[in-house]
């Protein structure tokens, strides 16, 4: 019986996104600096780097952000 128990952050059934490993976890596995989401499904934890680009290049575009002006 182990004395010490590792926690974890969130639930099962909960995608995440591992940007160590570069692999898709189902429940919190990799520590919270090293990881993307929560994510309902398998298939938007997989998309996770490219949502990211995604809203990079609309905030980017986005007059509100802009400083030049």
């Amino acid at each position: 019986m182990a004395l010490f128990k590792r926690r974890t952050a969130g639930k099962p059934g909960e995608w995440y996104y591992c940007l160590e490993h570069r692999v898709v976890e189902e429940g919190p596995q990799c520590r919270a600096a090293d990881r993307m989401g929560p994510y309902a499904t398998r298939e938007e934890a997989a998309r996770a780097m490219e949502t990211a680009r995604e809203r990079d290049e609309a905030w980017r575009e986005d007059p509100r952000w802009r400083d030049d002006e």
